[in-house]
């Protein structure tokens, strides 16, 4: 049974994106006969080179570790399967939903953050690297696939999802700096960067928040850098293991009956929250929920003071675990050693890449193969 708060709505929300309402494509397109525009977004997505490039590129363990451990297309799958549950149960587009979580990290580059942290320090003479302007390159210019237009001609709804999802770009509601080839994208496609995305975007971007939490909890369970137990004393888990109990004895049966039970209190606690700024905001339209003063999809504050405090564990305990930190350097010198050879080289690289003239940078043109 759903827990309270959280069963599915019969009708959409007021503020929910319509697909019938969308501000379109840049290249114009003829309407599908069999599907939304939404939902072609998502078919897009699902089917490009980019996509596919996930199964093979890591989270926190390499490939070769495990095969129980996520990589980042298992962890978008999560992701959107979060995505969804929460765009039913609130009445909005779970289509767009699931498009913009497919699509989330189509910019990332193997090894995490590592992977990162090494291409933006190679690229530091041509304005860094930022995997969420990556994304958007991606799906805007680099997947050629189809005969009328670069990239995959998404919707302005899903482009504004990709490019806000963590909040306004610009003004006092920003939630950081943007890079500049970001705030480019944004500006081309006239994305309003001054306001917040869409209700589906903000539902994939905690969607995000709650599937590596918890898959990461999973995972450095099982790569015994932390027991279980370590995780007793939080308040968002304490409550949970209690519930868990032994589980028959079996310690893996246990770890699974704790991160389903965790994902599902944080979903429901997202949802009740949503609930309730609605009713206070009364948004009547997805305008209305980018004109607000806040974010509209969000924790309570007593789920966010535990995912903070799940956030600050895993940071201590599994992300600057020695091990962890060895397997990194090795994936980030990879990385450098990959992107130092192909400037040095071009002639390395796959042929379509060899072949293409690019607007931007060579060095940018050259780090979108391997990337």
């Amino acid at each position: 049974m759903s827990r309270p708060g959280t069963a599915p709505l019969e009708s959409p929300a007021p503020y929910a994106s319509r697909p019938s309402e969308s501000r379109g494509r840049r290249t114009p397109e003829p309407p599908s006969p069999t599907r939304t525009e939404f939902q072609r977004d998502r078919d897009r997505v699902i089917h490009c080179t980019a996509f596919r490039r996930l199964q093979h590129k890591t989270q926190v363990f390499v490939y070769n570790v495990g095969d129980h451990y996520r990589t980042r297309l298992t962890h978008t799958l999560e992701v959107a399967q979060i995505a969804r549950s929460a765009a039913r149960a609130l009445g909005l587009d779970e289509d767009l939903a699931e498009a913009l979580a497919l699509a989330h990290d189509l910019g990332h580059p193997p090894f995490g953050h590592a992977g990162e942290d090494a291409l933006n320090a190679e690229m530091a003479d041509f304005g860094g690297f930022d995997h969420n302007a990556q994304t958007l390159r991606v799906v805007t210019s680099l997947e050629r696939r189809y005969a009328a237009f670069d990239g995959l001609n998404l919707t302005w709804e899903a482009l504004e999802g990709m490019a806000k999802h963590n909040g306004p770009l610009t003004g006092p509601r920003a939630a950081g700096p943007v890079s500049a080839a970001v705030a480019g994208v944004a500006d081309r496609f006239a994305l309003e960067p001054q306001t917040f995305a869409g209700p589906e975007a903000q539902i994939a971007s905690l969607a995000d928040d709650i599937a590596y939490i918890n898959h990461d909890i999973d995972d450095g369970v099982r790569a015994d850098l932390f027991p279980l137990e370590a995780l007793a004393d939080m308040a968002l888990v304490a409550p949970v293991l209690r519930e868990v109990g032994d589980s028959g004895g079996e310690p893996q049966r246990r770890v699974h009956e704790t991160i389903r039970r965790l994902i599902d209190r944080m979903l429901g606690d997202m949802v009740a929250e949503t609930r309730r700024r609605a009713a206070d905001a009364s948004p009547q339209s997805a305008a209305d929920v980018r004109a607000m003063d806040h974010a509209l999809v969000a924790f309570s504050p007593e789920m966010s003071d535990g995912v903070r405090e799940l956030r600050r564990f895993l940071f201590d305990n599994m992300y600057r675990h020695p091990d962890i930190l060895a397997r990194a350097g090795d994936g980030a010198a990879m990385v450098t050693d990959l992107f130092r050879r192909f400037t040095r080289d071009p002639g390395m690289l796959p042929d379509e890449w060899q072949a293409r003239d690019d607007s931007e940078t060579p060095a940018a043109s050259r780090i979108s193969s391997p990337a």
